[in-house]
């Protein structure tokens, strides 16, 4: 079974350039989650609207912003049912969350929020994170496996950035961001990118585009799947398709045994 994700920063974008449908089909994925698709439904072609083979699944903003957030989910097989967002109406106007949920597991793809400096966007990203991981405890103790992905708009640690000391205190790797990514594997979700390569280096899934800075690969890693440990035994590989282009995101993904 074969999952990616990936913040497309404009599904329409990416379609326009001719990259997404190409990538899709050579993929060969069972499910593939995207974030910040900037879309409605309504507003997409009906080539990436209804994918052939695959069952689709969108969220887009409630709260009249157009052209901002989204998520969508692409799915071979049916889900048992699908949900749109956390459940906790402050955080569900933004079109942030879509929850699959499979026989064997439930699939939540996010975007989380980015942050600034201590600002109001800050206070209305460390309680969405906290209200995320309320949701997947939930859903875990409902006898779920958990599989989430997406954009978390965080680095974990030096290792997942270039330039960790000059990064120090910024907006996506600050402390208190960092310290919600340990949170998050305390409560026994698995980082399966660092549970099969631990010590891999300059593995970024971000760069700025304004900079140019993935002409020199100065990134981050702030895409990640996690999965409940009761599914780490079954994972086969997780991997970052650096060389993907069409955002500045590349796109993640996990192989698991059935």
């Amino acid at each position: 079974m074969k999952l990616l994700s990936w913040n497309v920063n404009g599904i329409r974008a990416v379609h326009r350039k001719e990259i997404f449908l190409s990538w899709v089909k050579s993929s060969k994925a069972d499910i593939i989650c995207l974030q910040e698709t900037k879309a409605h439904p309504e507003q997409l072609p009906e080539e990436i609207r209804n994918i052939h083979g695959y069952h689709s699944y969108f969220n887009a903003p409630t709260n009249g912003k157009k052209g901002y957030s989204g998520v969508a989910v692409y799915s071979k097989n049916k889900p048992l049912k699908v949900d749109y967002g956390l459940g906790s109406s402050p955080y569900d106007g933004e079109g942030r969350v879509i929850v699959a949920h499979f026989e064997e597991f439930a699939l939540i793809n996010c975007y989380f929020p980015k942050s600034d400096a201590y600002g109001a966007r800050y206070e209305y990203k460390m309680p969405f994170y906290d209200a995320f991981l309320e949701k997947i405890d939930e859903l875990q103790r409902g006898g779920k496996s958990i599989i989430f992905c997406g954009d978390v708009n965080a680095a974990h640690e030096e290792i997942d950035l270039a330039r960790p000391k000059a990064n120090e205190g910024s907006p996506g790797y600050l402390p208190e961001e960092r310290a919600w990514v340990d949170e998050v594997i305390s409560h026994g979700y698995v980082d399966t990118f660092r549970f099969l390569h631990p010590n891999k280096v300059a593995a970024y899934t971000w760069w700025d585009m304004v900079t140019h800075a993935r002409d020199r690969n100065v990134g981050r890693r702030i895409d990640y799947f996690f999965v409940s440990q009761d599914l780490a035994p079954r994972l086969r590989k997780a991997f970052i398709e650096s060389e993907q282009f069409g955002s500045d995101h590349c796109p993640v993904g996990i192989e698991m045994y059935k």
